[in-house]
């Protein structure tokens, strides 16, 4: 049995769940979220404990796999609207920057002609703290991490110079340049 999909998923005191036909809808301080799963699973919310439990019919493969990920997306979406997702960039290389244009709409300066302006999707909320520094937060833990990835792919971090758009904490491997006078 999924060691995953067995624990129980626990709920906050501020979180409001509520389980129709096979939808799934969280609603916390952070926002509101809903999820439709798979028909299979079986859903349960248990009032006393404040917990959620996910039950697969059988031991067939695809059940065993939607069970693990079924219990990891519905704790994702009830950590999402409790605390929220965080994820930090930052960039790297002189003259490269970042600016907030309008709500939610950042303008990169990253070595091209031109200033590479991205808009973020509904529920993702984007902050510039200062001109290196690019902050993304959002209920949902998708959104978050799939518009963090298209803010890093405009300048990926490149091995030379290190130059570019990296997360914040993340080691860029090193290469060795051309070297010259080795005859």
């Amino acid at each position: 049995m999924s060691r995953i999909g067995r624990k129980p998923v626990p709920v906050p005191a501020n979180v409001k769940i509520s389980v129709a036909d096979s939808t799934i809808a969280v609603e916390g301080p952070k926002g509101k979220l809903s999820w439709t799963y798979k028909p299979a699973m079986t859903v349960r919310f248990d009032e006393a404990k404040r917990e959620l439990l996910i039950e697969r019919p059988d031991d067939e493969r695809t059940n065993r796999e939607l069970h693990g990920l079924t219990r990891s997306l519905i704790a994702n979406m009830v950590q999402g609207v409790a605390q929220g997702y965080t994820k930090k960039l930052e960039i790297v290389g002189v003259g490269y920057q970042a600016q907030l244009k309008k709500a939610n709409t950042v303008a990169l300066q990253v070595g091209y002609a031109n200033q590479v302006v991205l808009e973020a999707p509904p529920g993702v909320s984007v902050t510039v703290p200062d001109a290196t520094h690019i902050t993304i937060t959002g209920a949902d833990k998708q959104a978050v991490g799939q518009f963090a990835a298209v803010v890093r792919k405009t300048r990926p971090p490149e091995p030379y110079k290190g130059k570019g758009i990296r997360y914040e904490g993340e080691t860029v491997r090193r290469k060795a340049g051309k070297a010259f006078g080795s005859k």
